[in-house]
């Protein structure tokens, strides 16, 4: 294969790609089959076969058992703002942010007690098996899952204290800076890491997305004079989301 040169399964997807983008092949049509394919660009089962598995990785098409391969709907990315973190308000960012674009948002939330693995040690400045608090979110918009968060505390900060279990108590469901001031922590800076990977299979079934399906990970981490007081991994639906930053310059 010389410089340049794509191989034949590929020349294929992209080809069925566009014709998906297109629409030429509309939602809910059914793909060609697999000998079609291969009569069409005459190449062979394998190439044919593979061209399907990587439109399959793309979540353009999806398989139907005992009916064929089919060109999935399309959606339309809406956005998920993120625009800085307000102190006061007794909300957290997530109701925040619902409010300024309009939305009506609603979660559900688990906390329980776990010692820290070596990553989240690394994350929060602590020794691996320190206690933390682990609370993991669902997020829904009109009914449908859009987000997941967990986040982790050390009960070293927020151990025996009023705001210890994140959606419990008289600050519950109040964001992490609001939180900490009660407790006399000041957190001054927030850092946020964005990235992309395929989803876990158990992501993917609370989102409602398809194996082998895009995530954004935002990985967050609040601190206090320098102090690591929660980190956490928001997962978002690449193919659903996008998420838009609104900052102000300082």
């Amino acid at each position: 294969m010389t410089f340049g040169e794509q191989p034949a399964y590929l020349r294929v997807a992209s080809d069925l790609r566009e014709k998906i983008v297109n629409g030429a092949l509309p939602p809910r049509t059914r793909l060609p089959s697999q000998a079609r394919i291969r009569e069409e660009y005459g190449v062979s089962d394998t190439v044919a076969l593979e061209a399907r598995k990587v439109l399959m990785a793309e979540g353009l098409v999806e398989g139907r058992s005992g009916s064929g391969t089919y060109v999935r709907e399309r959606p339309v990315p809406r956005r998920i703002a993120r625009s800085g973190y307000r102190t006061g308000g007794g909300a957290n960012p997530f109701r925040q942010e619902q409010t300024a674009e309009g939305a009506r948002g609603t979660w559900e939330s688990r906390s329980e007690q776990e010692e820290a693995s070596a990553e989240i040690a690394e994350r929060l400045g602590i020794e691996p098996g320190d206690r933390v608090m682990r609370t993991r979110y669902v997020f829904r918009e009109a009914g449908e899952p859009m987000m997941l968060s967990t986040s982790w505390e050390p009960l070293a900060v927020t151990g025996r204290t009023p705001v210890m279990l994140p959606e419990e108590g008289p600050l519950g469901g109040c964001g992490v800076v609001d939180r900490m001031a009660a407790i006399d922590v000041v957190v001054d800076n927030v850092a946020e890491d964005v990235g992309a990977r395929p989803g876990l299979a158990e992501e993917l079934l609370a989102l409602g997305g398809v194996p082998g399906h895009v995530v954004m990970v935002v990985e967050r981490t609040y601190y206090a004079s320098g102090r690591a007081v929660e980190t956490a991994d928001v997962v978002v639906p690449a193919d659903r989301y996008r998420i838009a930053y609104h900052l102000p310059v300082k």
